[in-house]
């Protein structure tokens, strides 16, 4: 029997929908059914009718016997039921879960030998596909001792979108951070154009911010053969601003084994010029984004004369940005 001491100040807190009659007589209903006991050390509050300052609050403890029997004897070996068997209670409220995986170990595990996305591992074993990515999965392992890497499954990311001008190699290829821009270079190449500011572009992708992190790999890796000639180079032209300078520092940082990711410098330059055409100050570009990362290296910058590299700053030290679509078809 479990035993929890109650205030009478918090049991009238709690009921206090009942005046104090109604108080008194549910007490005494539950003093009777064995719910509460009082403690007369606490002394009576005296008031008529009187009841004790404090009471013990009585509950039945659970008899989980049977299952940390089954925990030791259904579950499988794989499986590490020790956190589980000091909170039974825990292992009540994960039961199904844990049993749809013990299940699956011990039944199919040779279904393991085949790679498969997370989302098709998670409904194979658990019947809800966004279980491990999303819905608690990947906690229900740590808790029960169980690699996720066991479970022998990928991470899928959005398909990347790209435009081919032309197949042939070598070429040159461009990544956009914005869908806007991609957009508007996809129409200026559409209509006959072989180059954008100079420079002559075979095959478009857009980055998506920094979803290029992870699809770029996959693009990589899945793409037509023509990507993967050693003569091509790829270029990176993103908003002049911390993120847009962060997502291509750490994309060369990432995949700097695999190919050489250069700055399409003459963009950011043009950026610069627009501005000024534009009689644009300082205080007239957007404000960054709350709470942007500013933590930027010196490879960005330092592909510049110190005299944009100064004029990059201050735009950067005011907080502000120019976005990529300062730039248009009509700059190409």
């Amino acid at each position: 029997m479990k035993k929890q001491k109650v205030q009478l100040t918090e049991l009238i807190l709690q009921y206090s929908k009942f005046d104090y009659l109604q108080l008194y007589q549910y007490i005494l209903s539950e003093i009777e059914k064995g719910k509460l006991k009082p403690i007369k050390a606490s002394k009576l509050n005296g008031k008529k009718p009187a009841l004790y300052n404090a009471y013990w609050r009585l509950e039945e403890e659970n008899d989980y016997s049977d299952i940390i029997e089954e925990m030791t004897y259904q579950i499988s070996p794989l499986l590490d039921m020790s956190g589980y068997k000091t909170k039974p209670e825990k292992y009540l409220s994960d039961r199904e879960k844990i049993q749809s995986l013990s299940n699956y170990l011990i039944k199919k595990k040779e279904c393991l030998n085949t790679l498969e996305t997370i989302n098709e591992r998670s409904f194979e074993i658990f019947h809800r596909e966004k279980f491990l990515d999303r819905e608690g999965g990947s906690e229900l392992l740590k808790r029960l001792g169980f690699s996720a890497e066991k479970l022998n499954f990928y991470q899928t990311t959005e398909p990347m979108s790209y435009y081919s001008h032309k197949k042939q190699t070598p070429q040159n290829f461009l990544i956009i951070e914005n869908k806007d821009t991609f957009y508007s270079m996809r129409k200026h190449l559409i209509l006959g154009n072989k180059d954008i500011l100079g420079l002559e572009i075979g095959t478009l992708i857009y980055g998506g911010g920094k979803g290029i992190y992870k699809s770029f790999e996959d693009y990589i890796n899945s793409v037509e053969p023509y990507f993967h000639d050693s003569k091509n180079t790829v270029f990176y032209f993103g908003d002049l601003d911390y993120e847009g300078i962060l997502i291509y520092e750490n994309l060369v940082e990432r995949y700097q084994a695999l190919v050489e990711i250069k700055l399409f410098t003459t963009a950011y330059i043009k950026m610069l010029e627009k501005m000024r055409k534009m009689q644009l100050n300082l205080y007239d570009l957007p404000k960054t984004k709350e709470g942007q990362n500013q933590k930027i290296g010196t490879y960005f910058l330092k592909q510049f004369s110190e005299e944009i590299q100064e004029n990059i700053r201050m735009i950067l030290e005011k907080k502000r940005y120019i976005p990529q679509e300062i730039l248009n078809g009509n700059d190409y």
